[in-house]
């Protein structure tokens, strides 16, 4: 209108027909990126300056109150967050398992900053869990909300059984300290049989793979019954003098925390397995298990012949 008071163009007084609303739109939108362009690099300056920097996002920026009211999208948000979680969780434990062989103090700084993230991550999880399981949910979303509240919690403390063994091997690096030659046979056959139940257990879980989570429990027995013979072996060692008690302490720290990692392996496997069977009994779903079932006797001999350890006593 300003140039038109100068100019009189003679069509504005004229009805828009569609051909002239799209050439006028099309005009000002090039005049104006013609205009704008040379700006560019200020404009950015501008948006920096006005619009601070938020926090990285973790993930969990997904777990939105607005959901609530729609348990099945809110649950499987969770179930993407968990996930997240699970994966640095497993990954924190094989990096400890590293650690044993190979001391990183970077990996170990590491270990440490993903135990505070699980932590993190376990304490925003459970909140929106508690809050989620007050909403009106039928019975599947129910049993997967409350699955997935017990899974966090076993995640939670495999992070924190991986920096125990982390610690362990800073110690045993801080005294130079070293196991023996069976002693390292051993830890690596145990150390194996934990990778393999960490990655059925992830897979199981990240997957809704129930095949998967059927295996875990024959292998869990597997290392239940390493754990004892390591430490029987152990003193079998000790008596005969190839074995210190220094090295004693952090060889039964090392196995007792291998062991209950399989535990909360096992115990998030048996809640897959039990959500899809509506059990809601956890001890009837390993009894069940074990009980004259052929499939789990032939996964439980083969992970015996896998993981097999000489008895010294």
């Amino acid at each position: 209108y300003l140039v038109d008071y100068f100019v009189d163009f003679s069509f504005v007084d004229t009805a828009a027909n569609p051909l002239g609303i799209a050439t006028v739109h099309t005009v000002f939108k090039i005049f104006a990126l013609l205009l704008l362009m040379p700006a560019s690099r200020l404009l950015e300056k501008l948006a920096n300056l006005l619009v601070k920097e938020g926090k990285t996002n973790d993930g969990t920026e997904l777990l939105d109150d607005r959901l609530l009211v729609t348990p099945p999208v809110a649950i499987a948000r969770c179930k993407e967050v968990t996930i997240a979680m699970a994966d640095i969780s497993v990954k924190s434990l094989k990096d400890s398992i590293s650690l044993l062989s190979k001391y990183d103090e970077k990996l170990l700084d590491k270990i440490r900053e993903d135990e505070n993230k699980v932590d993190m991550y376990e304490d925003k999880l459970g909140s929106y869990l508690v809050k989620l399981t007050s909403q009106d949910m039928n019975e599947s979303d129910s049993l997967e909300a409350n699955k997935l509240l017990h899974v966090i919690s076993d995640f939670e403390r495999i992070s924190d059984h991986a920096l125990n063994i982390a610690a362990s091997a800073e110690e045993i690096s801080d005294k130079k300290l070293e196991f023996s030659a069976e002693a390292k046979r051993e830890l690596e056959t145990l150390t194996g049989a934990i990778n393999e139940i960490l990655d059925l257990t992830l897979e199981s879980f990240s997957h809704d793979n129930l095949d998967k989570a059927i295996t875990v429990e024959p292998l869990e027995q597997v290392i239940d019954n390493l754990k004892t013979l390591l430490r029987n072996n152990h003193i079998a060692r000790l008596k005969e003098g190839s074995c210190t008690v220094e090295t004693g302490f952090i060889w039964s720290d090392l196995i007792t925390n291998f062991e209950r990692v399989s535990d909360h392996c096992s115990n998030v496997a048996v809640g897959i397995i039990d959500v899809s069977e509506h059990t809601m009994n956890a001890h009837e779903v390993i009894k069940n298990l074990k009980a004259g079932n052929a499939h789990y006797s032939d996964k439980y001999e083969e992970y015996s012949e896998k993981y097999s350890v000489a008895k010294l006593v």
